[in-house]
């Protein structure tokens, strides 16, 4: 899929910069980027709510603990 990307100038600079000092594309380092940023969010979602199923399930212990 193709899409376009609105970078401000530093950014695309910094960019090109990193990726030829890589020597790999632009876009290999923005889809790297992006396929982190997805585990990231997908693994603090799943911990989330874990978290939540446990309060729900020790509640009532933790509140007699008070």
């Amino acid at each position: 899929m193709a899409m376009n990307l609105r970078l401000r100038d530093d950014q695309a600079e910094a960019l090109k910069q990193r990726a030829e000092q890589e020597g790999t594309s632009m876009n290999a380092i923005v889809v790297k980027a992006v396929d982190d940023y997805l585990a990231r969010t997908a693994q603090q979602a799943l911990v989330r709510e874990t978290a939540l199923k446990q309060a729900a399930k020790w509640r009532e212990l933790m509140d007699r603990l008070k």
